[in-house]
């Protein structure tokens, strides 16, 4: 089936690089190279640094050393001797002469050897045997002849010739690597290649890959020889490099021997020149090879033949070619005109993979991409193509694409969404679609085929309604840099297939706590505005595998410390590098894994314990501090005071006309009351002295504080018969209370104490110490059962208890009560 293409910059490039490197039995015998393992710690990075030597006080530990872009020209003996663990070394543009035979016998551990982009005059010989990749390319050498030494790299995988003063290569250059296991070689310094001696590439028994950087304009023959050789030592991978120059007419076939090659599977034109008839030419050529790789990768195409490339037949070649990978990247046109191409299809009915990339199409013509059979993969990235340029309405859409599963449509002109979606049903087999970084509008409704199970909308300015515009049955959507400022559980509701998701780059400053969605398993939200990350707002992923936050300002108080303490880090795809503190000012710039804040200050429950034994500690203490000094009996003396001193306002005026009723108050025990009864109140009546005794002059009904109030008031003295009884009297320490408050505030004598038993002062309890100061300030009587002094007791008493005119003491003590009012004062009780 023949199709006839007229296109807009068809000739576009796709790059999909495949090295076709599988060992086979020929390398069994041979060991992979391991490589060291440099960490962090032992790298050291001098580049551009204005050095003329190698520094002297390199660490002894460094590992890797880079030294590009200084001004070193000489490697001397000494200069890495103190480096005993140095395992990569990169010495390039720095204009090096000259390298001593010795200066690496103290690097034995070197695996990677950099001096490209130098002026060696030179291959210099080196004593590695670990050395696994060399870069000597790019120097000022005149021939591509290895020292001796070569043969002892024994380890050498990778290696790299070139120079533009080396224009020949001969049998005995490689020589020396006729017993090495090297695998991948690139030669040349984009000159062109005067001479090559036949079988000089063939002694290298196991090459597998060969990057050629040179030209064959005015040599054609010695690339012919090169691909013989390249037969022998059955090489899989070829790179060429400015295979043909700029403005070169090619008489001969330059590539006809590539029909012939039995194992090349891969082959790449990088940075060359094509004309029309050449290419025609090395396309006839690769169809007939056995390349299934197939790379032109930043090429110039000028046409110099009439009616552009035309590959209708092959003559006495009736099959399908072999190539499934086809890659067209960066294609530069020399005449400002479409270049035109009639080509048979079924050449290519094997292809699978195809890429047109940076050409500047802007339509594709029917029927030569849609209708290849086999093809599964269309990357059709970065070209001008639009709706109508990719369903070209020209076109029958029907029957197109049978195989195609992954379709990438990248950095292109589209903008009608709704008609993309529409377009894609004709598609049966889709199940990738990548529009990122095109120019959709969200107008119309949508309508995805349910085969399609992965979307990109990267990079188009799309907002939170995207949502509303995508597929159920979608697994996996990319809605990076869309300018989507919140993620909600509505949103996610609308995508219950959704296994992947991913919102890097957005204006999203919060998960929310309801998120659920527990099918899906990655989840992308770096470089947005996140401050916190919740625990809640995890519950409802429970079947997350993959999570990837970095880059946001995050905030490292308490909300985040669960985060660096307990979030299972095996999830994150970025830790812990790109976590870092924006705030508070003092942590700005710090490693989030470095924020370890207090353990106690974070958990709130443990907080609210703290707090609750604290406060029940400080109860508890209070509670036996008050138990133990009777705060209970101080409480109600306070409320009492406070009754009394209320009282005290409202009776400021009853003292002026005060009249004492009584010479003494008596205040005892009930259980001294036989005492009181039988002693003390007979000889006082008898002497004339008028009593006040709580069980006969109390007023019934009264409240008892109002009572022992008023008898203390309305006595002159007040007389205490103190006992063991008394201390132990609930009702005995009110009146004492009131009395010595009266005392100190109206009458300083008004007190009078009988001890009617020895009581030790310091036995009494803590309430009353204002006793205990009063039984050793005043003078008590005691009594005693001696009947002689009791009469001495009896004259004592009635002689504290006598009183002048009585009405001029009540008018004295009137008048001292009236200038000591309020009668209760702020004074110290005890």
């Amino acid at each position: 089936m023949e199709y006839t293409i007229n296109c807009l910059s068809i000739l576009s490039a796709l790059y999909f690089h495949l090295l076709l490197l599988t060992a086979d039995g020929r390398m069994s015998h041979q060991r992979e190279p391991m490589f060291c393992k440099v960490s962090s710690d032992n790298r050291v990075d001098l580049l551009n640094q204005h050095l003329t030597e190698v520094p002297r006080n390199l660490p002894r530990s460094t590992q890797y050393l880079d030294l590009s872009h200084n001004n070193i020209t000489h490697l001397h003996d000494q200069d890495l001797m103190g480096l005993p663990d140095l395992c990569v070394l990169k010495i390039t543009h720095n204009g090096l002469q000259d390298i001593s035979p010795s200066v690496f016998q103290g690097n034995p551990k070197v695996q990677i050897l950099n001096i490209s982009y130098n002026a060696l005059r030179i291959i210099p010989e080196l004593n590695l045997p670990n050395l696994i990749i060399l870069d000597i390319s790019e120097n000022l050498y005149g021939s591509y002849t290895l020292r001796k030494s070569y043969k002892d790299l024994l380890s050498l995988s990778y290696l790299a010739l070139g120079s533009p003063q080396a224009r020949s290569v001969h049998l005995a250059d490689f020589a020396p690597l006729h017993e090495i296991s090297l695998r991948k070689l690139q030669l040349g310094g984009g000159v062109e290649l005067d001479h090559y001696e036949a079988g000089s590439l063939a002694q290298l028994p196991v090459i597998q890959d060969l990057t050629l950087k040179m030209t064959f304009c005015e040599h054609p023959e010695a690339f012919q020889s090169i691909l013989q050789d390249l037969d022998q030592t059955k090489t899989e991978s070829l790179t060429l490099i400015k295979f043909v120059p700029d403005l070169c007419n090619v008489s001969s076939d330059i590539t006809d021997k590539l029909r012939n090659m039995t194992y090349l599977g891969n082959l790449t034109f990088q940075d060359t020149w094509f004309n029309s008839s050449v290419l025609a030419k090395v396309v006839c050529n690769i169809i007939q090879s056995p390349v299934k790789a197939l790379s032109f990768l930043n090429i110039t195409f000028a046409e110099d033949t009439d009616g552009g490339i035309k590959i209708h037949n092959i003559p006495g070649y009736n099959k399908s070619g072999n190539v499934e990978f086809l890659t067209f990247d960066t294609i530069h046109h020399y005449q400002y005109s479409f270049p035109v191409i009639s080509i048979n299809a079924t050449f290519f009915s094997h292809l699978i993979i195809l890429k047109f990339s940076g050409t500047g199409m802007s339509i594709i013509p029917c029927n030569l991409i849609s209708a290849l059979p086999s093809l599964q993969i269309l990357d059709l990235s970065d070209n001008l193509l639009n709706e109508l340029g990719f369903w070209w309405p020209v076109c029958t859409n029907s029957h197109v694409f049978p195989a195609l599963r992954h379709l990438y449509l990248r950095n292109n002109k589209f903008e009608n969404l709704q008609f993309t979606s529409n377009h894609t049903h004709g598609m049966k087999n889709l199940t990738v679609l990548d529009l990122s970084a095109n120019s959709f509008k969200l107008i119309g409704k949508t309508s995805w085929p349910s085969h399609l199970s992965d979307l990109s909308l990267s990079d188009n300015t799309l907002g939170d309604a995207v949502f509303n515009y995508l597929s159920p049955y979608l697994q996996r959507v990319n809605l990076s840099h869309t300018d989507i400022t919140a993620l909600t559980q509505e949103a996610l509701s609308q995508l219950p297939s959704l296994k992947s998701l991913f919102l890097s780059s957005n204006n999203i400053n919060h998960l929310p706590p309801d998120l659920s969605a527990p099918q899906l398993e990655e989840l992308h939200i770096d470089q947005n505005n996140i401050n916190t990350l919740k625990e809640n707002s995890f519950k409802g992923l429970s079947g997350l595998k993959r999570f990837k936050a970095g880059k946001n300002p995050f905030a490292c108080t308490c909300d985040m410390y669960w985060f660096v303490t307990s979030f299972n880090k095996s999830l994150l795809i970025d830790w812990p590098s790109d976590y870092i503190c924006s705030s508070p000012d003092e942590m700005a710039g710090m490693a989030l894994e470095k924020y370890h804040p207090g353990w106690v200050s974070c958990t709130p429950w443990i907080q609210a314990v703290i707090s609750q034994l604290m406060t029940l500690t400080v109860v508890s203490v209070l509670g036996f501090t008050f138990y133990i000094f009777d705060g209970a009996w101080y409480l109600r003396m306070l409320w009492v005071w406070l009754r009394v001193k209320k009282r005290g306002h409202k009776g400021a005026d009853r003292l002026k006309n005060a009249i004492f009723k009584y010479h003494a108050f008596i205040s005892y025990s009930q259980k001294d009351s036989e005492w009181v009864d039988n002693q003390l109140v007979p000889n006082l009546e008898a002497a004339q002295f008028s009593l006040c005794i709580h069980e006969r002059d109390f007023v019934p009904g009264d409240w008892i504080i109002d009572n022992i109030i008023n008898c203390v008031e309305r006595s002159y003295k007040t007389l205490f018969v103190l006992s063991h009884n008394f201390v132990q009297s609930e009702w005995c320490n009110y009146e004492l209370f009131f009395a010595q408050h009266r005392a100190m505030s109206i009458q300083q004598d008004s007190l009078v104490f009988i001890l009617l038993e020895p009581i030790p002062t310091d036995s009494l309890p803590k309430k009353f110490l204002k006793l205990r100061t009063l039984l050793r300030q005043q003078t008590y009587l005691e009594w005693h059962k001696d009947e002689r002094k009791q009469q001495v007791f009896w004259v004592s008493l009635r002689s504290m208890l006598k009183t002048a005119d009585k009405n001029m003491v009540l008018e004295r003590v009137a008048k001292e009560m009236t200038d000591m009012c309020p009668l209760i004062t702020d004074t110290d009780w005890f």
